[in-house]
């Protein structure tokens, strides 16, 4: 019997409604779509999030200073970041994005990675929210400063020469979540100028299979889903997807499944299908 441990990184929309407004809770609208959507997570966020909510930019809120996508900042820019937010130590904080459920695992993960201690996401995000007859507002949102402490679990992040020894070592799955054609290498990037293919005896579950109409699937289906790619969840796991977004999606639902171990590749194939030292398999 699989253990859901769905109760530890989820809450209801109708438990964030009773508790909307209370000093120790923050909402966080984590909102970011896939560049060929061509829609802007800011701009919706100011015509519809839920009331109080605050907008975590994932391309910002990164190290900017990297030539790949939304990287994990520095921990002294998270904690300035937070406090301008008005997101605080002691607080428990709600994730949420406008598609149920996509970018707001990245969010979640990026605040556990940093040391929050009480971060979930909203079960079904906000067509959830809005599904449920409760309330929305426009504009944008300013809370008071708080003091954030960040300390970055560096032992939760791999980088590119770690997964590059992993060839070698067989020490973790590696876990590619971007859809089966781009994995295979039948279907091109949908960033410019990176190789097509995937990292040599990864494993591909696409990131679809493990969402249905924006919830995450029950313990028992995401097991099940694993298995059938071959995923042993008693073995160490490494995400890995396009961009380390829906990387994170994976993380949660391998530890909703009940894997043992998993951390995720932050470069992802925005940065291993670059490299000209990066081997790949189609």
């Amino acid at each position: 019997m699989t253990t859901d441990r769905r109760d530890m990184h989820f809450v209801s929309t109708d438990w964030l409604a009773d508790h909307l407004g209370a000093p120790d809770i923050v909402v966080v609208d984590g909102t970011w779509f896939l560049p060929p959507l061509g829609r802007d997570g800011w701009l919706e966020y100011l015509e519809r999030h839920i009331p109080g909510a605050v907008f975590f930019d994932i391309d910002e809120i990164a190290d900017t200073s990297s030539s790949l996508p939304h990287m994990l900042p520095r921990p002294e820019k998270f904690a300035s970041r937070m406090r301008a937010l008005g997101i605080g130590d002691g607080q428990k904080i709600v994730v949420y994005d406008a598609l149920g459920l996509f970018s707001a695992a990245r969010v979640w993960w990026t605040f556990k990675v940093m040391g929050a201690r009480d971060v979930v996401v909203l079960d079904g995000g906000l067509p959830a929210w809005i599904a449920a007859g409760h309330p929305v507002e426009a504009g944008e949102v300013e809370r008071s400063p708080r003091h954030f402490t960040a300390r970055l679990d560096s032992a939760s992040v791999r980088d590119f020469s770690e997964v590059l020894a992993n060839l070698d070592s067989k020490a973790a799955q590696v876990v590619d979540i971007r859809p089966a054609d781009r994995y295979s290498g039948a279907s091109p990037e949908p960033r410019p100028g990176l190789k097509s293919g995937h990292i040599p005896g990864s494993l591909n579950v696409p990131f679809t299979s493990l969402v249905a109409d924006g919830h995450l699937r029950p313990a028992e289906e995401l097991a099940e889903v694993f298995a059938n790619a071959g995923v042993d969840l008693r073995r160490p796991v490494i995400t890995s997807c396009g961009s380390g977004v829906t990387a994170a999606l994976a993380l949660l639902a391998l530890d909703v499944a009940g894997a043992r171990s998993v951390t995720l590749y932050d470069g992802s194939w925005a940065e291993w299908g670059s490299r000209d030292d990066a081997p790949l398999e189609k």
